[in-house]
């Protein structure tokens, strides 16, 4: 095998190899026959086809720890009390009100300026 190559992605080529030809032939033509036997797959078409296992399983296995992570939220969660519900509601209300507030002190402070700004040309 290639150095550097994982002990798993070696355990993939070695298991496909032994797959694709289960007789271990080394010849590539039968003796009794001109017809070609079934050759193993080259190790660089296993490496193509483990590098775009690599790309799939890098575009899956984000996915798979969202859908865990989701599922162990789902799981979790609980439909409120009236108690904390209330909470909650006036919480947001009061944060509604805050910045209610806040937005309409800055226009009250801008708008003059802005008067100032654009009379003056």
């Amino acid at each position: 095998m290639r150095r550097g190559m994982s002990k798993r992605n070696q355990a993939v080529i070695k298991r496909a190899i032994r797959e694709a030809n289960p007789q271990q032939s080394k010849t590539a033509f039968s003796p009794s026959s001109a017809s070609p036997v079934t050759r193993a797959p080259r190790l660089g078409d296993l490496a193509c086809s483990h590098i775009a296992m690599d790309a799939v399983d890098s575009v899956v296995d984000p996915l798979r720890e969202f859908a865990k992570d989701s599922v162990r939220l789902v799981k979790r969660c609980h439909k409120p009390d009236r108690k904390e519900f209330t909470k909650v509601a006036a919480r947001t209300a009061i944060g509604f009100v805050v910045m209610g507030f806040v937005g309409f002190f800055v226009k009250l402070i801008f708008i003059p300026i802005n008067n100032i700004i654009v009379g003056s040309g």
